[in-house]
């Protein structure tokens, strides 16, 4: 009988903006409950500031539990054009062990994917791109995974596109789908929106699902701070967002993925059934 693998699945803490309360809680139940790993899918710091990466590598380092670590676009520097081009990882220096790292466990792998790049050809750098090195360096470590074991894709950005052509979420993102759908992937880990959903999309090549975590920062958007609970036994993998408002899982999660981060609600856009809102609204981006 296969052992229950049990990881935890962090996004978007955002230090800078962060919530000290729900990183303590976070942290709190790292160290109580022990998962096998911790996935954190990008966006630690607000605005790339020595600062706010410092706090953050802190945080990390103190987690003491197997961590990867992906890029968010908020994580590529802001104020410095020569050292996002030249050396854009140099701040992650603290924990570039843990940065874009293959976890291995018994029968499952997180396997990951950039999607945070330098520089695209749009003027919008903070959504997602999938370039052709950084999905196949993901592929092929997905097929050099031994018989059996399954797959978790970590990203920052959803890679499903959302019809808006021209200025969709992720680049490149429904190619990569179709890709990881031909593969034994269990699901694709991403952040970036804010607010945690469980969704099937379904490509060419067949259905891909797609799990996203919310936001343990002050960044709110239509949910409280929360982070994914994700188990798989060997035959089923079980998604239950944890929250500090104790809101059941499936009022957590969006129905759709919005086609951008940004946390101020317009009209349509769910609304958190703790009527959860930030103090100033919208929140300072």
């Amino acid at each position: 009988m296969t052992v229950p693998i049990r990881l935890f699945h962090l996004s978007d803490i955002h230090f800078g903006l962060e919530d000290r309360d729900a990183l303590a809680w976070a942290k709190a139940e790292i160290a109580r409950q022990q998962p096998d790993a911790v996935a954190i899918t990008g966006d630690l710091t607000m605005r790339a500031r020595h600062r706010e990466f410092a706090a953050a590598c802190e945080w990390i380092k103190g987690l003491d539990i197997p961590v990867t670590v992906e890029i968010g676009n908020h994580d590529m520097p802001y104020f410095n054009l020569a050292e996002r081009f030249l050396d854009p990882y140099r701040r992650f220096k603290a924990i570039e062990h843990l940065v874009e790292t293959e976890i291995d466990l018994p029968g499952l792998a997180i396997v990951p994917l950039k999607t945070a790049v330098r520089a695209q050809p749009r003027l919008n750098w903070s959504k997602g791109y999938v370039t052709g090195s950084a999905l196949a360096k993901c592929l092929a470590a997905i097929d050099a995974l031994p018989r059996g074991v399954r797959a978790l894709i970590a990203v920052h950005h959803p890679l499903v596109e959302v019809g808006t052509h021209g200025t969709a979420l992720t680049r490149h993102g429904e190619n990569a789908l179709c890709e990881l759908a031909q593969r034994p992937v269990l699901a694709v880990l991403s952040g970036h929106v804010h607010d945690p959903f469980d969704l099937v999309h379904v490509t060419a090549r067949g259905p891909v699902r797609m799990i996203g975590a919310g936001t343990l920062s002050k960044r709110l958007r239509s949910t409280p701070p929360s982070f994914n609970e994700v188990t798989w036994d060997g035959t089923e993998l079980t998604v239950k967002v944890r929250n500090l408002e104790h809101v059941p899982t499936p009022d957590m999660q969006i129905e759709a993925i919005p086609p951008d981060a940004l946390p101020p609600r317009k009209p349509g856009e769910p609304v958190a059934p703790v009527a959860m809102v930030p103090e100033e609204d919208p929140p300072v981006y």
